[in-house]
């Protein structure tokens, strides 16, 4: 009891910094309603956690306190994990939310009043597992669309002559150097690497940052220009020559006060992509390389630091400044932890939810760490003073702003951005408009507490009858939307898988089929289910990591562990991809079609309308 009363003590006083009165008292009650419904922090669209969420939260640097009519007001916007969601159609609470040209208008809103003092920031994913209008133009449109939120102080590199593919080797050394002196410091953009950036791999990754033609372009552009301001990213550097990437930090200045923006990604990538999306490239420790930039910073007279990263975790209530590190779980909280004190904010990415606290390292220095949801349907609004006789924050606070079509900001959609959509549209309505096949009923991607789901029965079957195989495996993380009820376009099912990965057939023995089920959950941040067809299986909760499968069968006989059996995967999961390393034993390794045409043959061969539902293939006990 003498805890709860704390607690809530706390929380009043909290509340009383950002609300007065019933106000206050309005969100103490919701903060208590939440803590009673944890369920609600699981999904991305869920309306009571983003109301929660658009709180704003203050610190105030301990000790002496300059005058603070003299301190600056800046203004940070941040999105993250944007993954080309140009285009409308996404619902939160029943009520039509984000797109390009709405995110727009509320960044712009965001910033009446400051204009000058506000700087926009992306923690990677931007691109990549993109809807068509953006993935069939090599995410240009992305691109594009954050140059139009770009300030006259960005501009376009002036090296016109630059080669399109042949010298990115060059470009990358001769780019690597921390400061770039072809950006404007004004420039109010930067961005950061996700996991998502390396899809198609360094080269493409350079070409869509710096401009060049595609091989398929041109598209919107032509010539393509590339990005009109600065990536940043510490901690993925050449194999061979150590250097980074890019640049690992930028210095904007804001009013002529610097503040340094670091980037980093998370260093797991190369086993959530292809190997070729990372060949030549060493992912190293986030927090190390951010820390090893901070003495070159401080030399340069900078103090207000904010770091940028594509890694995250999720937060398990609103709470305020003064809270354990505990109310925040995930990778993101170890990598805070180790961050050197010099770091005021944390802008943090991929694990698509929202996070609002203030995080400890391990010195007790108190760091602001944000996400924003992800597919343009929030955005993350953080101020902070700045002393200018110090040049460093001296106070932070933040909310996230839920991006609603039907109301403020929302109903004045950017009309500069909104004819970048429609042209990006209109140029792939006539391959995203077929119609495939009729879906009865909606096939979601929802998973039993066993881990099965409908429509990942139905795209391992797609790929199993592809390559006539025993058997098919599907990760869980490569099936990126629902098939809604009614007619189903070729640009649904693109959206539902858009990686282009190529199936492949292989011989795995009973055995390594027993292993391969087992690294469900080994060497994973979090389990990954693989959807399955041609076998049944149960696993068993109570039961070791790495020793979880009870029995797998094929047509209602358990396998034999010696005998050889041919299996279908896609290219990513069979190089390893997602630490599914047993796929490397496999023998006699054939190409097939992609994973998208292999789905769009088996549903055109489908009696329409069709169906998929859940069927038992995976049972789980205890």
């Amino acid at each position: 009891m003498k805890t709860s009363i704390v607690i809530k003590s706390w929380l009043v006083a909290l509340l009383l910094t950002a609300t007065t009165g019933a106000q206050a008292l309005d969100n103490i009650n919701a903060i208590e309603a939440h803590q009673e419904h944890p369920d609600l922090h699981g999904d991305d669209d869920d309306a009571a956690l983003r109301e929660i969420a658009a709180q704003r939260v203050h610190w105030l640097r301990a000790g002496p306190i300059a005058n603070p009519e003299s301190w600056l007001h800046v203004k940070i916007l941040g999105i993250n994990d944007f993954h080309g969601q140009l285009s409308t159609g996404r619902r939160v609470a029943n009520r039509p939310v984000g797109g390009a040209a709405i995110l727009a208008s509320y960044l712009h809103a965001a910033q009446q009043g400051v204009n000058d003092r506000a700087v926009i920031v992306h923690a990677g994913d931007h691109v990549g597992a993109s809807p068509p209008a953006s993935a069939l133009l090599q995410d240009e449109p992305s691109i594009q669309f954050l140059n139009l939120l770009a300030n006259e102080d960005c501009e376009f590199s002036e090296n016109d002559d630059r080669p399109e593919k042949d010298d990115v080797k060059k470009i990358h050394e001769e780019q690597h150097e921390h400061e770039r002196d072809d950006f404007d410091p004004r420039c109010n953009l930067v961005g950061t690497l996700g996991n998502h950036e390396f899809d198609e791999g360094v080269t493409e990754l350079q070409r869509l940052l710096h401009g060049g033609n595609h091989v398929n372009g041109p598209y919107l552009e032509d010539p393509y220009r590339g990005a009109s301001f600065p990536y940043v990213s510490a901690n993925v550097v050449d194999a061979v020559t150590g250097k980074p990437i890019l640049p690992p930090y930028v210095i904007k200045k804001v009013r002529g006060m610097p503040i340094a923006f670091i980037g980093a990604v998370l260093k797991e990538t190369p086993t959530i992509v292809t190997p070729t999306g990372v060949a030549g490239l060493r992912f190293l420790d986030e927090a190390d390389s951010i820390n090893a930039y901070i003495p070159e910073l401080r030399a340069q007279k900078v103090r207000a630091m904010v770091v940028l990263i594509h890694q995250g975790g999720r937060q398990t209530s609103y709470q305020g400044p003064t809270l354990p590190n505990g109310m925040v779980s995930g990778e993101i909280v170890n990598i805070v932890s180790r961050l050197d004190d010099e770091v005021d904010v944390v802008m943090s990415g991929h694990s698509h939810s929202f996070t609002n606290a203030i995080l400890k390292n391990n010195r007790g220095k108190d760091i602001l760490v944000t996400q924003a949801f992800s597919a343009s349907t929030a955005y993350a609004d953080i101020d902070v003073e700045i002393d200018p006789a110090t040049k460093d924050i001296v106070k932070k606070s933040a909310r996230i702003v839920t991006t609603y079509g039907d109301s403020g900001p929302g109903l004045t959609p950017d009309s500069q951005v909104a004819e970048l959509v429609a042209q990006a549209e209109q140029k792939v309505a006539p391959l995203v408009n077929r119609v495939i096949g009729t879906a009865q009923a909606d096939i979601t991607r929802t998973q039993t507490s066993a881990g099965e789901s409908a429509l990942g029965n139905l795209i391992a079957d797609a790929q199993r009858t592809a390559m006539q195989t025993d058997f098919a495996f599907m990760n869980p993380g490569g099936i990126r939307a629902d098939l809604d009820a009614g007619p189903v376009t070729w640009g649904e099912l693109f959206t539902i898988q858009p990686f282009g990965n190529s199936l492949v057939r292989m011989e795995l023995t009973g055995q390594q089929i027993y292993d391969l089920l087992n690294q469900q959950w080994l060497n994973q941040p979090f389990p990954r289910i693989l959807q399955i067809s041609g076998l049944t299986y149960t696993w068993d909760n109570a039961r070791p990591v790495g020793n979880r499968i009870v029995e797998v069968r094929r047509n209602g006989a358990p396998i034999n562990l010696v005998q050889y059996y041919s299996v279908t995967a896609n290219s990513f999961i069979a190089a390893g991809g997602d630490n599914f390393t047993v796929f490397n034993q496999g023998l006699t390794r054939v190409g097939g079609p992609l994973d998208l045409d292999a789905l769009i043959v088996y549903i055109s061969a489908l009696p329409q309308p069709f169906s998929a539902t859940l069927e038992g293939r995976i049972a789980r006990i205890n």
